[in-house]
């Protein structure tokens, strides 16, 4: 199940959008800076085409990398992306027809499957906050006023020795003017023209400003969540078979020692955001929230889980947890760890399919392997069967 969730799960297809961006990144500025040996289809295309294939084979692995961040939110508009680009790194892969273009033109194929395997998990819409979409309006705002205007008044504007500015000529002085480049190349000779790029500066930088607010906020706002020991939504949507731990308690932790061990994916849900930090902290999936509430357990991906685990020191609390994760999904396989063995029944009755006596065990296991003198592994796997045969004779 591990490997073929590895293979064929959500997490194929981000991570190979993700290579064939930067190989395509690569193969561009390789196929352009360095000297190449055509191949295959080489001789078709003339030097000039290859090297055009090369810088907008570049061009393109950047926009597929914003497409696998998407693919990491689970964003359809992003798979649609992907599914587009893909073939086009391909081609100019083969339009750059050198012996670095194999590696991305192979890739590009191959990833192609893998994004159709996985469309329904990409369904996600694009949600922007107010901020974001008033620092969209207002970026893409000022480049149609700059450009519009130095169009306009493209008399006042003369490029050095080559006359009136064109509309390619606009836009070039907006950008370079607003983000404050300013390569001196294109400057107004008149005061109107003057006083049309302050207002581009003044304007230009405010929005660029709003819009880098707008992107890096996220950022940060996700930086701060896992100091607090919180998973981000995009962390929590790629969830998938993995293990649920509901609590956090002296029993937990050899569970999650184990789970890492075995590289199981898994995920705590825990109310103490001290424990939660700690446990981020050491690179587990830490979600702060009460177990017991069908919220964090829904964030969680419990449609999606392998299995719940619930072992605290409080078994009413687990109890709780473990009657939410059944009533949420009933289906899921639900183990739980009975401080009190007295409390081993109410566990099952709220949901659990497995429960097991830790205190019991560990007694068993002192008495056999002191009087028998026996391997205390295979006493506590033979424990283990004996307690599953005669719940099932129950």
């Amino acid at each position: 199940m591990g490997l073929r969730s590895r293979l064929f799960g959500a997490r194929a297809p981000v991570a190979l959008t993700t290579a064939v961006a930067l190989l395509s990144i690569v193969t561009g500025i390789t196929n352009m800076a360095v000297e190449t040996t055509p191949i295959f289809l080489g001789s078709w295309f003339p030097e000039s085409v290859q090297q055009t294939a090369g810088f907008t084979g570049t061009l393109t692995g950047f926009v597929m990398l914003v497409a696998a961040y998407g693919l990491r939110r689970g964003l359809r508009s992003a798979w649609y992306v992907a599914l587009v680009l893909l073939p086009v790194t391909g081609i100019q892969g083969v339009v750059q027809a050198s012996q670095f273009s194999l590696p991305l033109i192979a890739l590009s194929l191959v990833s192609i499957p893998f994004l159709l395997l996985n469309r329904k998990r990409f369904d996600r819409e694009v949600e922007l906050s107010a901020t974001q979409k008033a620092a969209g309006i207002a970026l893409v705002g000022v480049q149609f006023y700059g450009t519009i205007g130095a169009y306009a008044l493209r008399d006042e504007f003369p490029r050095i020795g080559e006359g009136s500015l064109g509309l390619l000529d606009a836009f070039y002085f907006t950008i370079v003017t607003a983000s404050t480049v300013g390569y001196g190349d294109v400057t107004p000779d008149s005061f109107r023209g003057e006083l049309f790029a302050i207002s581009v500066v003044v304007l230009g930088t405010a929005s660029f400003a709003v819009a880098l607010g707008a992107l890096f906020s996220p950022i940060i706002e996700a930086r701060f969540a896992r100091a607090l020991g919180r998973m981000t939504d995009t962390q929590l949507e790629l969830l998938e078979n993995h293990v649920i731990v509901l609590g956090y308690g002296d029993l937990t932790e050899p569970i999650l020692e184990e789970l890492t061990a075995g590289d199981v994916p898994f995920v705590v849900i825990t109310p103490d955001q001290t424990r939660a930090a700690e446990l981020s902290d050491r690179g587990m999936n830490v979600l702060t929230a009460d177990p017991s509430d069908e919220e964090p357990l829904q964030r969680a991906q419990l449609q999606d889980a392998t299995a719940v685990v619930a072992a605290t020191n409080n078994d009413a609390e687990d109890a709780l947890a473990v009657l939410t994760a059944r009533q949420l999904r009933p289906d899921v396989r639900i183990v739980a760890a009975a401080t009190d063995t007295e409390n081993a029944g109410k566990l099952r009755r709220a949901g659990a399919d497995t429960v097991i006596s830790p205190a019991s065990i560990g007694g068993h296991l002192l008495v056999e392997s002191a009087l028998s003198g026996k391997d205390t592994e295979r006493i506590a796997d033979e424990i283990l069967e004996t307690k599953e045969n005669e719940r099932a004779d129950d």
